[in-house]
């Protein structure tokens, strides 16, 4: 990722909840021919199962002829980021975010020093990210130093920063801190990430690319959209085989992820 970020390009984390929208992504990267992330949280775990969820992303990755990865997004705990790696998680993600500082670096140096032994990488968190259902008018912006005494501290391969994005949706348009991302950028080695991604316009990724950011992560749109497609079908048919009807909404998420890689290649 280091190379992508010198090429000021970007590398896409999309996050999947079912088969559909893991073909969805997928289909997407083989027709451009571009590598990607796939991307887990606790709840897509528990909803799908950790084996099952693993299987079909490795197996996924195998049929489409994809290159790919497989991450943990915002593991809440070292335990599930055990786990992950146990299952054979290329990477995993620790999310410390609203810990004490001290505690994030605590729980953060512990999930890097598991994560050693599988070969795997860490990203963590550091600043307010404002979360589904937390209020967007907080703002933590990471803070220099402390991005800088972190990513020393716990030798972390990844760290999203928080920027001015949010996960979800936003009701007017988010202005990033481009001139604080530049300065995390030129004091820390580690890879940058961008979460909340959804909804941000093209031009400003673009530009957060070129300062950069290498991972941008995308998960709202795709089950929003996934979602409106179906609904939208459902309301003018009442057909029940769902071979028929949900391969219509996973060709809106191939859509989707195709836009979006286009933009975080074409910088």
């Amino acid at each position: 990722m280091r190379l992508l970020t010198e090429q000021k390009k970007g590398l896409l984390a999309t996050n999947f909840y079912n088969l559909e929208t893991l073909h969805g992504v997928l289909r997407a990267a083989r027709e451009l021919d571009q590598p990607l992330i796939l991307q887990l949280t606790s709840n897509s775990i528990e909803y799908m199962g950790l084996n099952t969820a693993v299987n079909s992303a490795k197996t996924g990755l195998k049929d489409y002829g994809v290159e790919g990865w497989l991450h943990l997004d915002h593991g809440g705990s070292v335990e599930l980021a055990q786990a992950c790696l146990d299952a054979g998680f290329d990477s995993v993600m620790i999310d410390g975010s609203e810990l004490p500082f001290d505690e994030n670096i605590k729980i953060t140096k512990e999930v890097v020093k598991r994560a050693s032994a599988y070969n795997a990488n860490v990203e963590a968190e550091l600043g307010y990210v404002a979360k589904l259902g937390q209020a967007h008018t907080q703002m933590g912006f990471t803070r220099v130093a402390e991005a800088e005494t972190f990513v020393e501290e716990t030798g972390v391969d990844a760290l999203a920063i928080a920027i001015g994005t949010a996960h979800g949706f936003y009701k007017e348009e988010p202005k990033l801190q481009f001139d604080l991302l530049a300065d995390i950028h030129s004091r820390i080695k580690s890879i940058l990430v961008l979460h909340g991604s959804s909804g941000v316009p093209a031009a400003q990724l673009q530009q957060a690319i070129s300062l950069g950011i290498c991972k941008i992560n995308l998960a709202t749109e795709i089950k929003n959209i996934f979602m409106k497609t179906l609904q939208s079908i459902l309301k003018q048919s009442e057909e029940i085989d769902l071979r028929k009807v949900f391969p219509k909404a996973t060709n809106s998420v191939t859509q989707l992820v195709k836009e979006k890689l286009l933009i975080v290649q074409n910088n």
